[in-house]
């Protein structure tokens, strides 16, 4: 199955770096423009430059900011600020972070994986891609050869191989030290032992790879892999550009938190919130909690329940949540597409995206600029009460194992499904492609 490999990382020379806590940056996806900015401030090597840099007004085909981020590779390359490490090696990260008030760690390989088509089943997907994105990292990749931040993919450890190589490695003193934060941390090792290395080869090579952060990276990388075999047809298949950097998560690690995006929509007239009340009942059977101190631990318990679909509402009812459970699931698969599984048709994300927000509301979630996604149910359900949107859709977690099961049937979730948290940081080590 999945092939992965050391290889011999680019890291940030703590010669020349005074902190890198100052010079690393999240990745690409969740940096804002008011972030990218504090970034730009704050050091003068931060990575923001290599992993997002700034768009100028003037940028041509010659000088823009994939041309400026190779720019900025090379020349901290040739000053020492970045450096290659001398042994290739497959790196240990150990994730410390806060949530829900305590402290949680994450352990997580990273490594060189071959490239494999969707279809050969070896790296699978669980959730659509748009363009946009892809056609950004694909720019970047052409400019600078490298992986810039690793795609995040969770593995099966059946004989606990790989995590007892892991607990022997951390035992020891790690490579580097990272506080990103005051409240978040890395940890990182770098194995480069043989008889350690040929352990980790061997236990992924009986088992797939599951992305879960990603997607857009994965494919991009892809689209590069093809371009080069075309204009490098005598390169073979250890050519640099046949492999991508990811960190691999155990499926049954503790620190693995996939949290809901929840929906927020903003737009909506109260005609529009009245007739949407009552064409629900076409589908959903429904019933009225009121928002007081222990509405979300009943809401959990009811969402956790083993039953028929169902999702929460907030803003159909005044102070009141909405619970709503599906009636018939035959029916309601009738409005999905028919190549999708069971599994992803009795998903909340599937129902609210193909039961209301297409059929009931016309609305197509891809394109909508009144959808919000967000993170926190109790800050969703404060934007419907302050009047800034007008309903809110509060999602059911996404264990791993639904993931897998989507998965291992070729299908995928609607976009915006798990946002895995915290996200991997870019420049605590770089993969480069030459």
């Amino acid at each position: 199955m999945a092939e992965i490999y050391p290889f011999k990382g680019i890291r940030y020379n703590t010669e020349k770096v005074q902190s890198l806590a100052s010079v690393i940056c999240p990745p690409y996806d969740v940096i804002s423009p008011q972030q990218q900015e504090e970034l730009y401030r704050r050091d003068a090597h931060n990575f923001v430059r290599i992993e997002y840099g700034k768009q100028n007004p003037g940028d041509t085909d010659g000088d823009n900011r994939y041309t400026r981020s190779e720019t900025f590779l090379e020349q901290w390359l040739s000053e020492g600020v970045l450096k290659y490490d001398a042994t290739p090696a497959i790196y240990v990260d150990e994730h410390y972070f806060m949530y829900q008030g305590c402290e949680r760690k994450r352990r997580s390989l990273v490594a060189r994986i071959r490239l494999e088509g969707w279809h050969q089943m070896v790296v699978r997907p669980h959730e659509c891609t748009l363009v946009g994105p892809k056609s950004d990292r694909i720019s970047l990749i052409r400019a600078i050869r490298a992986n810039t931040s690793p795609i995040l993919s969770m593995y099966e450890d059946k004989q606990s191989v790989v995590r007892r190589v892991l607990e022997r490695v951390t035992a020891g003193e790690p490579l580097m030290r990272v506080g990103i934060q005051s409240e978040e941390r890395h940890d990182i090792w770098a194995i480069t032992d043989s008889v350690d290395l040929q352990e980790i080869v061997k236990a992924f090579s009986d088992e797939p790879l599951y992305i879960a952060d990603g997607h857009h990276r994965y494919e991009s990388a892809l689209v590069y892999q093809r371009e080069q075999m075309a204009l490098h047809p005598e390169c073979d298949h250890h050519a640099a550009f046949n492999f991508v950097m990811m960190t691999l998560v155990a499926f049954d690690d503790p620190g693995l938190f996939i949290l809901p995006p929840h929906r927020v929509l903003r737009g909506l007239n109260q005609t529009k919130l009245a007739e949407l009340k009552l064409a629900l009942t076409s589908f959903f059977d429904a019933e009225t909690l009121a928002m007081d101190g222990g509405a979300w631990a009943k809401i959990d318990v009811w969402q956790s329940a083993e039953q028929k679909p169902h999702l929460a509402m907030f803003g159909l009812d005044g102070e009141n949540f909405t619970l709503q459970t599906l009636r018939d699931f035959d029916v309601a698969a009738r409005f999905m597409p028919s190549f999708h599984s069971d599994v992803y048709k009795k998903l909340d994300v599937s129902l609210i995206d193909h039961i209301i927000m297409e059929e009931l509301l016309h609305i197509q979630p891809e394109n909508e600029e009144g959808l919000v996604f967000n993170y926190d149910r109790a800050d969703a359900v404060q934007s419907v009460r302050t009047g800034e949107f007008q309903l809110a859709f509060i999602i059911q977690p996404v264990s791993p194992g639904i993931i897998k099961a989507i998965s291992d049937v070729s299908d995928r979730m609607p976009r915006k499904s798990t946002y895995f948290y915290p996200k991997q940081p870019s420049g605590l080590v770089v993969n480069r492609l030459v």
